[in-house]
């Protein structure tokens, strides 16, 4: 079946959906160990987060870029998830979607949360002819995220090592099978028509 060119694609279940970031070990050891960021990870920042594994792998250099050594996956609630999309702004003006430049960057100003669609990567990092959601959350996403959707924090850093390994002894079929298996997380229309390029 073809993939559609833009796709939430995601570990998920009925109730939660899973996202990947990547810290330096001074905030991500805490944060597994805890459950929860540490008091040196700061809200105010933006913070993105990838629900695509692979995505995470290509911004991350399989963690082993500097800042970036310690990959999480995050598992956050559907709610919080969707109150993201639904209070999110496309990153970039849209000609027909938004209606002119002046409005989109007030709207995107005032919104909590930005939509980016970055092309999909395969186990070589190189772009997919179709696009991935990268969702950057600032100020009350960030603050919600941190304090009320996170369900759990796991380490997938050895996870990202060993794919890396068997990509790398071109065992591709092997490192295939280990990716996470993601889906195409069905959000109401409602959630996307604003977000759509």
């Amino acid at each position: 079946m073809e993939e559609p060119l833009h796709r939430i694609r995601a570990l998920h279940t009925a109730s939660t959906v899973t996202v990947y970031q990547a810290y330096s070990p001074e905030i991500g050891l805490p944060a597994i160990r805890d459950g929860r960021f540490p008091a040196a990870w700061r809200p105010g920042r933006m913070t993105w987060i990838k629900p695509s594994f692979m995505w995470m792998m290509y911004r991350s250099g399989w963690g082993t870029k500097e800042g970036q050594e310690t990959v999480l996956a995050v598992e956050i609630t559907r709610d919080g998830f969707d109150w993201a999309l639904r209070h999110a702004c496309l990153s970039s003006y849209v000609r027909g979607l938004h209606v002119d430049r002046g409005t989109w960057q007030r709207d995107l100003k005032r919104a909590p949360a930005r939509v980016q669609w970055d092309p999909e990567r395969d186990l070589h990092l190189r772009p997919l002819p179709y696009r991935s959601l990268q969702l950057g959350l600032s100020g009350e996403a960030s603050s919600r995220y941190a304090d009320d959707w996170i369900v759990s924090i796991s380490d997938v850093t050895p996870l990202a090592n060993e794919i890396h390994a068997l990509v790398s002894d071109g065992e591709l079929d092997s490192a295939t099978r280990l990716l996470p298996q993601e889906r195409g997380y069905l959000a109401g229309e409602e959630l996307l028509a604003h977000l759509r390029t």
